[in-house]
């Protein structure tokens, strides 16, 4: 099964999405958006921006747990992974986000 992107609206009503696995698990979060065409948006630029290398800036918290950034070619933050225990955990989180970020799927849960 495929991966497929859930749109919410937070208590503050303003608007994020995720990005989920075929298994339900989140792979990816969306910064939050003030409407929900803007979090609609930012669903079309992970889609355009997942199957690229580039746009993949891994990184280390300061708790020493890995995570990773999918960036635009404006290299804005589309969306932020979970932390990893480990490099690898990460690295297959990216392969994930770059097999699972194109799909068309979208349920909106607003």
């Amino acid at each position: 099964m495929s991966g497929w992107f859930e749109l919410s609206k937070s208590s503050d009503n303003q608007f994020r999405f995720v990005l989920k696995a075929g298994n339900g698990e989140i792979i990816l979060t969306s910064e939050l958006y003030t409407t929900k065409s803007s979090a609609e948006n930012g669903i079309v630029s992970v889609q355009t921006n997942s199957p690229l290398d580039d746009r993949f800036e891994k990184k280390i918290a300061t708790n020493g747990k890995f995570y990773f950034n999918l960036k635009a070619a404006n290299h804005q933050v589309i969306g932020t992974s979970q932390m990893y225990t480990t490099a690898q955990g990460r690295d297959t989180g990216i392969a994930s986000v770059k097999t699972n970020g194109s799909t068309t799927t979208i349920k909106d849960n607003t």
